[in-house]
């Protein structure tokens, strides 16, 4: 009776594999591990072709018991569910595939006490490096991080106390852009609304930006608003309305995507997406088809998550695990949510003016 179905051939072994290549079983360890270099061409592809053969894969969890390499790089996100995360994480992933990495990743859901629990597990499996976008940017998850021996890089986010490299988006710039451009389109009153800014180094570099720009300049006023995830939108749509209601040329900018889409739904009940300008950090895949178009802040996603692959990987080649953090451009794609300026909004809120009192 065959039991091939009910039972898998069990894993092929180091030894079978310098069996079949017809050699010993410290070649193959080395040719699996750093002294591949020492064995001869011809020695190396038979050891390939025994490898192909009986589909051996290494155990790399046992391998980094003995000592060697794992090859594995840990990655701990706040959302993946963001659109932003997955363009980084794609682009990091790809990056360390061709450098012979392969990424695992971790999802917290902006809880600390998990980002904890996935830090611990990740390095349990001797990860390498780590690449972190932080729940919390305070001095906590330092403790966590045995940065002593495993290099690490964060996302966006810097970490209290932690002398760590950081890849990110220029904040200053970006905020630049897209303030010059709502000055030049003529409005006169930009809302800015923002997740809690709560200590992440990200939102309080971005809001702090917000009030030097508008130091800068007397054409434009401003104003800040904090909004929670978990806040009814019904003061969100106060604060909509009072806006309208307070401004004749009055502009929206939204810290991110999500915080995007949350302020256009509201618009959308009140009917006012064509009654102020609107601009948001972040070029999502849906932003050139609401609203006959949003102008967008974008964020270089790709190139972020280049150079956070790359940096680590310097770090891993080099004696000392420091490494320098960058601060990248932003993009600005002007659409026609911003585009046709302050005076169609005007124009458009006086005509339904009119038509409701007649």
């Amino acid at each position: 009776m065959a039991y091939s179905s009910a039972y898998p051939p069990k894993r092929a072994t180091i030894l079978q594999v310098a069996k079949d290549a017809g050699v010993s079983k410290t070649s193959v360890s080395r040719y699996l591990g750093e002294g591949r270099r020492l064995l001869s061409e011809p020695m190396q592809q038979r050891i390939a072709h025994s490898i192909e053969r009986l589909n051996f894969k290494p155990d790399r969890i046992a391998s980094s018991l003995r000592g060697r390499r794992t090859r594995l790089i840990g990655m701990v996100v706040t959302d993946i569910t963001n659109p932003y995360t997955v363009q980084v994480m794609r682009s990091i992933e790809n990056a360390l595939y061709q450098r012979g990495y392969t990424l695992m990743v971790c999802n917290t859901d902006s809880d600390p006490e998990l980002e904890t629990n996935h830090l611990q597990v990740l390095q349990s499996y001797n990860v390498e490096g780590i690449i972190l976008h932080t729940s919390s940017g305070l001095g906590d998850t330092l403790g966590t991080l045995d940065h002593g021996q495993t290099p690490v890089v964060l996302i966006d986010r810097t970490i209290e106390g932690a002398e760590l490299p950081c890849i990110s988006l220029d904040n200053t710039q970006a905020m630049a852009l897209g303030i010059d451009h709502v000055r030049e389109q003529g409005f006169r009153h930009l809302l800015y609304i923002t997740q809690p800014l709560g200590g992440f180094s990200s939102r309080e570099a971005r809001a702090q930006a917000f009030d030097k720009q508008l130091k800068r300049q007397s054409t434009l006023s401003g104003e800040r608003l904090e909004l929670n995830d978990n806040d009814a939108e019904a003061a969100l749509e106060e604060a909509l309305t009072q806006l309208l209601t307070e401004h004749t040329a009055p502009c929206i900018m939204c810290s991110n995507a999500k915080v995007a889409l949350r302020t256009l739904r509201v618009l959308d009940r009140l009917n006012a997406i064509d009654k102020t300008g609107f601009i948001t950090f972040d070029e999502e895949a849906w932003s050139a088809l609401v609203a006959g178009g949003i102008t967008t802040i974008a964020q270089p996603a790709e190139h972020i998550g280049e150079r956070a692959a790359a940096t680590l990987y310097r770090q891993l080649h080099e004696e000392s695990h420091s490494g320098q953090s960058h601060a990248l451009p932003a993009t600005l794609h002007i659409r026609r949510s911003t585009l046709n300026g302050a005076d169609a909004q005007t124009a458009t809120r006086q005509r339904d003016a009119v038509s409701q009192d007649s």
